[in-house]
């Protein structure tokens, strides 16, 4: 199984670790968003949604930006489309 965990983690435990290249890490850590909204989803907390943020924080760099970055994209798109405050569902 190879999963991608936190920088200390190796550490911290007596398990066999390895380093994986830029790329690979990279493709890892799109799984690793996927397993941290799915623990998200089950235990609501905002140390869920810390691990969630370090998770794209660290893809925001796989993509030659900063997290800063994609808060700018994030407000860009509040100002054209709006946020999630009002509750809108679509309904089909």
């Amino acid at each position: 199984m190879t999963k991608l965990v936190r920088d200390r983690i190796p550490r911290l435990c007596k398990a066999r670790f390895v380093r994986v290249d830029r790329e690979t890490m990279c493709s890892l850590l799109r799984y690793k968003l996927l397993e941290e909204v799915a623990e998200f989803v089950r235990s609501p907390s905002v140390e869920e949604l810390a691990d969630i943020v370090e998770v794209v924080d660290a893809l925001s760099r796989c993509l030659g930006a900063s997290l800063a970055d994609v808060l700018v994209a994030k407000e860009v798109k509040r100002v054209e489309r709006g946020g999630f405050e009002e509750g809108y569902v679509l309904v089909e």
